[in-house]
């Protein structure tokens, strides 16, 4: 009899070691990983739209553009917000990430920013300018210093700098990690920064940078999932936070003065 109570102990342990609702009160918990600004002030807005849906939401911040990508690919976090789609288009090709984007929030210019000219007819022969070292940051700023009339570029997507066909100038590309680049600024005649570590630079890009995208920019920067998460209904409140009116009111609002403008 007693072996017959402790089996049905150890039966009963085992069913209440999981509770029913522990799955549910899981779902209800996001996790999203962002790089510092904007995306970390802009999923602050949208945290209390998701309060009022019964969510949870926590922020992770990076500092880099690698990192984000992996943690979500393998689960330690639900979603991510901190690149644009080509970025995130040639992560997956080479990583194979199983991740797709599913809403598109805003735009952040890359600009050209000098502490040595005021004017991009002001650089000088044999120039060096930074640009950033990922691939699809690379190809933009190239076409960033194309269309400001530095150089010329051959037609593609992914460019790099010995792709340009023309250099009058006979401008010096130096390629570094994007995150490094304001603090390039002293020794460079100029650098293509980020939006998001310029102003963590104390640059404002609608009045530092001598020359800027403008907003039909391609590169919006989106929400990242699982593919298999898609469809939850904890990513497509969070989807529908962050396009929501509250947050393209906040972009219009506190960003765009900043040179951020909405993509929703």
């Amino acid at each position: 009899m007693k072996l017959i109570r402790r089996i049905l102990f150890l039966a009963l342990a085992l069913l209440i070691t999981i509770p029913a609702g522990s799955r549910a009160a899981d779902d209800k918990n996001i996790i999203i990983g962002v790089t510092p600004f904007p995306h970390a002030e802009i999923v602050k807005i949208a945290a209390p739209l998701l309060e009022k849906e019964g969510y949870r939401l926590e922020i992770k911040e990076f500092n880099d553009y690698v990192t984000p990508n992996i943690a979500l690919n393998d689960g330690s976090l639900t979603a991510n917000f901190f690149q644009h789609v080509p970025y995130l288009d040639d992560q997956v090709k080479n990583q194979k990430y199983d991740i797709a984007w599913i809403a598109k929030v805003h735009i952040e210019p890359l600009g050209i920013y000098s502490k040595k000219v005021k004017a991009v007819a002001d650089i000088a022969d044999g120039a060096t300018i930074a640009v950033p070292n990922d691939p699809t940051n690379n190809a933009r700023a190239l076409r960033v210093l194309e269309k400001a009339g530095l150089i010329k570029v051959k037609a593609g997507e992914l460019v790099t700098a010995r792709d340009i066909t023309e250099n009058p100038k006979n401008i010096k590309i130096v390629e570094l990690e994007a995150a490094q680049l304001p603090r390039t600024l002293d020794d460079t005649d100029a650098s293509v920064i980020n939006t998001n570590f310029a102003v963590e630079a104390g640059l404002i890009p609608a009045k530092d940078a001598i020359a800027i995208e403008d907003k039909e920019s391609p590169y919006a920067n989106v929400l990242v999932v699982r593919k298999a998460d898609i469809d939850k209904p904890a990513i497509k409140a969070l989807a529908s936070a962050l396009n929501s009116p509250e947050v393209k009111a906040y972009i219009e609002t506190e960003l765009t003065p900043k040179g951020i403008v909405a993509a929703f």
